[in-house]
């Protein structure tokens, strides 16, 4: 077929709709040659950045649709020979939500009640009201606009359960209420009380009846008629206040309260009291931070009143119990308060209180106190200036505590250093008036960051905050490797090992090792260079170097800046070779049909020691590389041979190792596997059960020809449901057991010979009977006369019980 232009074959609706939060897959499906590539776009705007394209960009998927993603999209399919376009309209709708919902009302019967509820959705949703599930009407009093309610001048005909329903066409939401109209006589929550006030205060007297509608409100005092005047005020919530109050003002006030369903009064007792003095002392403190001192509250009041006291410290009360033991409250006195403050710390600094109360008036008296402590940290340290060995800080002063600054410190911590360290600097000591110092004696080429601490005459204060990390400039090395070792390694080769100066000595870039050496009694250096600063070994091969030959080595340091020093002189062997001779006595015995046991006796010592031991077996009549290799742990001299065949003839033999090479294989001797164990299994079993005694007896099990002779069987017993079983071994065909009661027991058992165990009989399900409890959970054996058919041997077994 020919080349022709895209023609979109499937594509989504016109018009597509979606709910918000839901994942929308628009699809176009388009047939041309070339292939036609989709490309999508929206045409108001960007495509969504969660959208994916699925498909070969067939499919354009939106997780999560929002309001914002609708719109017009379009899918165009184009290929060389032109191009296509389809186009459709998603709109997203939502259910409506409540923004806000009418609550439980209670009011007056007169009052207004407005109510509003606001809902969010698309469509917008209008809004319907009901009342004790019927529509409720516009009227006169009532009026309904856009989701609000307006009820005027309320009756108790109004009272009810209310809904206000938002509803668009996707949906409906309800929000529910109970307006109580209320309508009652006066009524006051408090009986007649006593109310206490100072000379020269104002005093308020409040009237606060719950009634409905609102009542009417009338003082009176001694039976008269309260009348205003500009030191006595009706305030607009009944309040009765009166000005700057004298003794004169004393007696007793009655507020009257009214309706048309009834009346009520409240009767108050004022009295004035002369008011309260506080005293303080020590007006000044002079202790520093770690001494202790007793502050005094001292009040003179009205004898009739008693006085309560509260410590504050800046403002808010001091808890004694939360400040570490630092305070103690102490009253000898009604009319005096002191609080001792013991091991006083900076944070003790401040502004202290002491509030004074009576039932008639309150009277706080404050004072500053100030505790010279430790210097406060310096300011943020500067590095001005850095070279190879120094650093120039500079910093500001911190707070002194009241106690001026005598000394600074500095201090400097690597990514090498043990923590924070102090340096030494020009010039020394750094004195309290100075705000700049030398850092000296540094390490070239390392990061350091700097702080500083000062000290005044209290003691030395927190630090300073660290300044940014900077790096000494470079210099030549200054310390040589430690350390320096040799030996392991293969033959001809002389290994020498070092530990690699850290990162802290290194001085520069470019670090590396100079390693040098000379065979003893030479006089000329053979020098390599080592560029890695991590290494720390380096081999030479030298295929005329004898085995274990001695050298003198050293090993020196060099940077981009020159060379370094060389460590002291060291003697170093070469490496030794792979061992000369095999092992001796390589001797060989048969355990099973699949297992044998080889031991031997190590070479004699000299070079070429071994590290280990490799064992070679292969069969007979086959080549040795088609065998198996096993290697020994250490030097052992015995190994176990596994996963062999039953009734065969391996060749084996034994070679050192070590880290040079394997040395030389013993002679191979030759080993049969024992016969495999019968394949049969104990066949015709049968059981007699007496109460918990079974008496149990198998035909004899005949091995065949290529098979180990039988030379007894072992019976396993095990209680269901549990995987640990019981094991007895027994020459003969026969056994009685005695179980545990109460229990089901299962029974199996194997023929064993020289070259194994058997196949497994058939298995016998035991049920014992209840009744009789175990006592022991040991297993006794009773050998019987041979000569009985169903007593040749006697098991008592009690199996002991374990949690299930």
């Amino acid at each position: 077929m020919g080349e022709y232009e895209p023609k979109i074959e499937a594509h989504f609706p016109q018009t597509v709709l979606a709910a918000k939060g839901v994942t929308v897959r628009l699809e176009c499906f388009a047939l041309g040659n070339p292939v036609p590539t989709i490309t999508w776009r929206k045409m108001s705007g960007n495509i969504p950045k969660k959208a994916r394209l699925r498909k070969s960009q067939a499919v354009l998927e939106i997780p999560n649709i929002q309001l914002e993603d609708s719109g017009s999209y379009e899918c165009k399919a184009e290929n060389t020979r032109g191009g296509t376009a389809f186009r459709g309209h998603l709109q997203v709708y939502t259910l409506p939500q409540w923004i806000s919902m009418i609550n439980d009302t209670q009011l007056d019967s007169g009052e207004q009640l407005h109510w509003e509820c606001r809902a969010t959705g698309k469509p917008r949703p209008t809004y319907r009201w009901l009342r004790n599930g019927e529509p409720l009407n516009s009227q006169s009093r009532v009026e309904m606009v856009n989701g609000e309610l307006i009820i005027h001048r309320l009756q108790q005909a109004d009272s009810g359960m209310y809904q206000c329903i938002a509803e668009n066409k996707y949906g409906a939401i309800y929000s529910s209420a109970e307006l109580k109209i209320l309508a009652s006589a006066p009524m006051f929550s408090t009986n007649p009380f006593r109310l206490i006030a100072t000379v020269g205060k104002d005093v308020s007297l409040e009237c606060r009846p719950r009634a409905s509608p609102k009542p009417r409100i009338s003082w009176r005092k001694n039976d008269r008629r309260v009348q205003p005047s500009r030191r006595i005020m009706l305030l607009r919530n009944n309040t009765l206040r009166i000005i700057n109050s004298s003794r004169s003002d004393e007696g007793s006030y009655v507020c009257r309260a009214e309706n048309q369903f009834g009346s009520a009064e409240l009767t108050t007792v004022l009295l004035v009291k002369e008011p309260m003095r506080v005293e303080l002392s020590p007006i000044r403190v002079e202790v520093t931070v770690g001494e202790s001192v007793v502050l005094s509250c001292k009040v003179t009041h009205d004898p009739s009143l008693d006085v309560s006291f509260l410590w504050l410290l800046n403002n808010q009360p001091l808890n004694t119990q939360q400040e570490g033991g630092h305070f103690e409250y102490i009253q000898t006195q009604s009319s005096t308060a002191d609080m001792m403050i013991r091991s006083i710390l900076l944070k003790h600094a401040g502004k202290y209180g002491c509030r004074a109360q009576t039932r008639a008036d309150s009277v706080l008296a404050e004072w500053w106190h100030l505790f010279p402590g430790p210097p406060g940290p310096p300011g943020v340290v500067i590095v001005e200036e850095i070279t190879d060995t120094t650093a120039t800080l500079s910093w500001s002063h911190g707070v002194d505590n009241h106690s001026p600054i005598t000394t600074y410190n500095v201090q400097a911590r690597s990514p090498v250093s043990l923590g924070w360290q102090t340096v030494k600097t020009d010039p020394e000591p750094v004195t309290g008036n100075m705000e700049s110092a030398m850092a000296v004696d540094l390490n070239p080429w390392v990061e350091y960051e700097f702080r500083v601490v000062a000290t005044n005459g209290i003691g030395t204060g927190d630090p300073s905050a660290s300044s940014r990390v900077v790096r000494t400039k470079e210099a030549v090395p200054s310390v040589a490797p430690v350390n320096v070792r040799g030996g392991n390694g293969r033959r001809h080769e002389l290994v020498i090992s070092w530990e690699p100066v850290s990162e802290e000595f290194q001085n520069g870039e470019g670090f590396g090792y100079i390693v040098a050496f000379r065979a003893n009694g030479t006089r000329g250096w053979k020098e390599k260079m080592v560029t890695s600063a991590d290494s720390t070994t380096y081999k030479y091969r030298d295929e005329t170097f004898p085995p274990l030959t001695p050298f003198e080595v050293r090993v020196g340091v060099y940077n981009n800046k020159g060379d370094g020093p060389f460590s002291e002189v060291v003697t170093v062997f070469s490496a030794e070779g792979e061992p000369r001779e095999p092992p001796s006595e390589v001797q060989a015995f048969a355990i099973s049909s699949s297992e044998i046991k080889v031991m031997w006796k190590p070479p004699n010592p000299g070079p070429g020691r071994p590290q280990g031991y490799e064992v070679s077996s292969w069969k007979d009549m086959e080549q040795e590389e088609m065998g198996k290799k096993k290697r020994t742990k250490g030097n052992e001299t015995t190994m176990l041979l596994t996963g062999l065949d039953g009734n065969t003839q391996y060749l084996i033999s034994v070679k050192g190792f070590n880290n040079v090479g394997q040395g030389p294989a013993s002679s191979p001797i030759k080993i049969s596997t024992k016969k495999n164990a019968p394949s049969l299994p104990p066949g015709n079993l049968m059981w007699i059960q007496e109460g918990n005694n079974v008496s149990l007896s198998w035909d004899p099990v005949k091995a065949r020809d290529n098979e180990s002779e039988v030379i007894g069987y072992k019976v396993l017993l095990r209680q269901e449901g549990r995987g640990h079983s019981q094991v007895m071994r027994t020459p003969n065909s026969a056994v009685v057991l005695t179980l545990p009661e109460g229990g089901t027991y299962i029974i199996e058992v194997r023929a064993v010979s020289e070259g194994g165990e058997g196949a497994a009989s058939t298995q016998v399900r035991v049920l014992t009977s209840s009744g009789v409890r175990a006592k022991s959970g040991q297993l006794s054996v009773q050998n019987l006369p041979p000569g009985l058919a169903w007593t040749a041997l006697f098991l008592s077994l009690v199996v002991p019980s374990f949690p299930l």
